[in-house]
């Protein structure tokens, strides 16, 4: 396992060496996927058309097709989601 050290900026940001941008297809604009674990944060690549496609198939079955609304997300307390 490789380990990198970067600073994080004053806003939060990071800036993500320009080998490891080219390796994984990270360009200017590009979205970057966080995936949020018990006791790290990974940041993967932008996914493929295929593996967009997948993931909502996916999510589709686990919400049984219901749609979501406008403000559905907006009694949920993130930080108390993400807590022990």
């Amino acid at each position: 396992m490789v380990k990198l050290k970067v600073k994080v900026g004053p806003k939060g940001q990071i800036v993500i060496p320009k080998m490891l941008r080219r390796k994984y297809g990270i360009r200017e604009n590009n979205q970057v996927i966080l995936e949020i674990r018990e006791d790290e944060i990974v940041i993967r690549g932008p996914r493929s058309i295929e593996e967009t496609l997948e993931w909502i198939r996916e999510r589709r079955k686990e919400v049984k097709g219901q749609e979501a609304r406008l403000g559905d997300l907006a009694e949920i307390d993130l930080e108390e989601e993400f807590e022990d």
